[in-house]
């Protein structure tokens, strides 16, 4: 579980403008709006408001909304490439529990940074056309592709698994996971937890390309 949660938005939208941080500012009045409106539910003129400067400040970093969506994307990827990073360190000597949390570091970091995560994954904004947010998101992917490796060094070269193939299925099935068991979804009625639903699928998949017994 996440032990550094954010700040609640109404403490996020206390933060003023000092000199030398304004686009920090302007990030982090954006992610909170996010969380409570949705990426298209708030102007630039409000995340002004909310960072406490004029209308007009936003403009000095940022063409537009869209923009401004992007460098909270960015700053949410970056994030979520050091929880992984962190999540699987020495995982060359237990690859398969560094794998599982890789995975509940996936949900933690939804749960914990929900305005990130709408801006990474549900806003629409074109990671591959964003050079710093393709690279970065590549950092993440670099992690399970990594940790995918390790899982299947024990088998012989012709049959191992692609790793980007498995580190795709298990980035998908996590995300998937996420999507069912947040905001009041279905699955978060289910009796079962997000983290048990994972690990259940996961470990069916593993199975099944013969990477664990």
């Amino acid at each position: 579980m996440d032990t550094e949660p954010h700040e609640p938005p109404e403490a996020g939208r206390r933060k003023t403008y000092h000199h030398g941080n304004l686009r920090e500012a302007l990030v982090e009045a954006a992610r909170v709006l996010i969380e409570e409106k949705g990426p298209l539910g708030f102007t630039m003129a409000e995340a002004a408001r909310a960072a406490g400067v004029s209308p007009a400040a936003p403009y000095r970093h940022f063409a537009g909304r869209e923009e401004l969506i992007e460098a909270v994307a960015l700053q949410g990827f970056t994030l979520f490439a050091e929880r992984l990073e962190r999540a699987t360190e020495g995982g060359e000597s237990a690859p398969l529990k560094a794998f599982t949390a890789a995975g509940n570091a996936y949900l933690d970091f939804a749960r914990a940074n929900p305005g990130y995560y709408i801006a990474m994954f549900e806003s629409g904004v074109a990671i591959s056309a964003n050079a710093q947010l393709n690279r970065m998101a590549d950092r993440a992917m670099a992690v399970l592709r990594l940790s995918a490796e390790r899982l299947s060094a024990h088998l012989p070269a012709a049959k191992r698994p692609p790793a980007g193939m498995v580190a795709n299925h298990i980035w998908a099935f996590s995300h998937g996971v996420v999507e069912l068991f947040g905001r009041g979804r279905p699955g978060s009625r289910a009796p079962y937890s997000a983290e048990e639903m994972l690990e259940s699928g996961t470990a069916i998949y593993l199975r099944g390309l013969g990477l664990i017994p």
